[in-house]
């Protein structure tokens, strides 16, 4: 298992502002980016995992759209996480 709760917990602690409050727009979008990271090294072996390929596809459609609130919200805080992340944009 790739995703333990030490590493949501130390992801969750470096972007969200605690190990705790993983209701933060920073925290998610970090996790999300952890996850397609894995997902994408995982489609670099098994080019026809088309189920995979689905699942990546959604979660670049969710952290969108949490970039998009972000940048509406507080364009200095997604400009900071942008370049922390190491995001194109």
């Amino acid at each position: 298992m790739y995703l333990t709760p030490e590493i949501t917990k130390s992801i969750f602690a470096k972007h969200g502002g605690g190990e705790t409050n993983t209701g933060s727009i920073e925290g998610q979008v970090a996790l999300y980016s952890f996850r397609i990271s894995h997902l994408t090294e995982h489609l670099k072996k098994n080019r026809k995992d088309y189920g995979t390929q689905r699942a990546v596809q959604l979660l670049v459609g969710k952290r969108r759209s949490l970039l998009d609130y972000l940048k509406r919200k507080d364009i200095e805080k997604y400009r900071a996480l942008i370049k922390e992340l190491g995001l194109r944009r």
